[in-house]
């Protein structure tokens, strides 16, 4: 990024300086609290809504959570959210975002407008304040041009899908999800505009890689919690609770020990030792959103499992049970593809183990069915764990 100071350019007390590493502020971590109720809401409502139907819908408005934090943690890689009009940015978008929050239980209801609108508010009116904040002639402004462009067509698909119902309303927020995920891949191209390239966003990328990993923290928090509410909820804490709340608090062990032991400081490294940040850090924005997805339908098997625990298995369990660890497998594999370059061994295997449960899910328990994807998330964890060291005691010995 031209980090120029030349007078009328732009205010450089708003901007980050990249003669020094960026650290993530407390205004950050304050406004992460607002996506902890985002994330719960999204848990509960897929609790809820155990179909195809409700996990495409969950989806959709997973994918519009993301986006709005996503865009605000590449916003405040530029710009210092310790100024006082940053500052003000961010907790403006805070109260929209908790609205939005507060809404998503009957976006696909009563509220689609309101959820839909405070998404539109979101994307569009931050873009907007950046190109106010940047002036006319900063690198980044045609960058956000393009952006700003992209999150108008997508923000008139979300507007429009909430005053249509049933399908059509799936299918327009479909499309806007669609738009706003494939814009970055082609650099956000638009008629007019031109094309962006991923020089256009360089970026501080040990900060962007700390913020990911601390929505990893939020989402793992949401498991967690997941996991002390149901057992709260049990009528008696016999052996069988203690155990399944066990199972449960391992298997969000797992999750943080693949991401936080084995890879999250060698991301940091590799994104800040790269020649383009800026595509490592749109590749860390597409893993990331499954990762964390598949933390998100792990605490929905986390409440089942303690609440449900001694009921026959049934298939619409099957998602969460098996697909929450699955997806989590995956997000992760993809993530570690990027940091180190190839396909981590244990997570194929891991979701091979996964994919052998199915058939016989049907004979057991809900219990059952969490105990054993707990121990491949487990399994998977360890061995991980004991490759990275090893391959790591090699390194140094040579």
């Amino acid at each position: 990024m031209n980090d120029s100071n030349e007078p009328g350019r732009h205010s450089p007390a708003l901007l980050r300086s990249r003669h020094a590493a960026a650290r993530v502020s407390n205004e950050e971590l304050f406004f992460d609290l607002v996506y902890v109720f985002a994330v719960t809401q999204l848990s509960h409502y897929l609790l809820d809504h155990l179909t195809l139907l409700g996990a495409l819908q969950t989806l959709l408005l997973w994918f519009a959570v993301w986006m709005g934090w996503q865009y605000t943690a590449w916003v405040t890689n530029w710009f210092e959210p310790t100024a006082i009009p940053i500052r003000l940015v961010l907790f403006a978008i805070m109260l929209v975002a908790l609205v939005m929050a507060s809404a998503l239980p009957q976006a696909f209801g009563e509220r689609a407008l309101v959820f839909a609108g405070c998404y539109a508010v979101i994307q569009v009116g931050r873009t907007l304040w950046v190109l106010l904040a940047l002036g006319k002639r900063h690198a980044l402004v045609p960058n956000f041009r393009r952006i700003l462009a992209w999150t108008s067509v997508v923000a008139v698909l979300w507007v429009t899908g909430a005053l249509a119902d049933g399908n059509l309303r799936l299918a327009l927020w479909a499309a806007g999800v669609l738009c706003e995920y494939v814009a970055p891949m082609i650099g956000f191209r638009f008629p007019g505009l031109g094309r962006s390239t991923t020089a256009d966003w360089t970026i501080d990328g040990g900060h962007l890689a700390e913020r990911c990993q601390q929505f990893v923290i939020v989402a793992l928090g949401e498991s967690v919690l997941a996991s002390g509410v149901a057992f709260g909820q049990a009528k008696e804490w016999a052996l069988g609770a203690v155990l399944t709340m066990l199972v449960t608090f391992l298997g969000s062990i797992a999750m943080w020990w693949m991401y936080f032991d084995t890879s999250s400081k060698d991301a940091a490294h590799v994104i800040e030792h790269s020649d383009d940040p800026g595509g490592i850090g749109a590749k860390f924005h597409y893993t990331h959103v499954v990762l964390v997805a598949g933390i998100i339908v792990s605490a929905v098997a986390d409440e089942l499992v303690i609440g449900h625990g001694d009921h026959h298995f049934e298939w619409k369990y099957l998602g969460a049970l098996l697909g929450g660890p699955a997806i989590y497998l995956f997000g992760n594999a993809l993530f570690k593809r990027v940091v180190y370059g190839f396909l981590p061994q244990s997570h194929i295997g891991g979701l091979a183990a996964l994919a052998l449960i199915v058939p016989f899910a049907s004979h057991l328990s809900v219990a059952t069915v969490g105990a054993l994807t707990t121990a491949v998330m487990v399994a998977v964890a360890l061995l991980e764990a004991v490759w990275r060291r090893q391959s790591r005691a090699q390194a140094a010995a040579r």
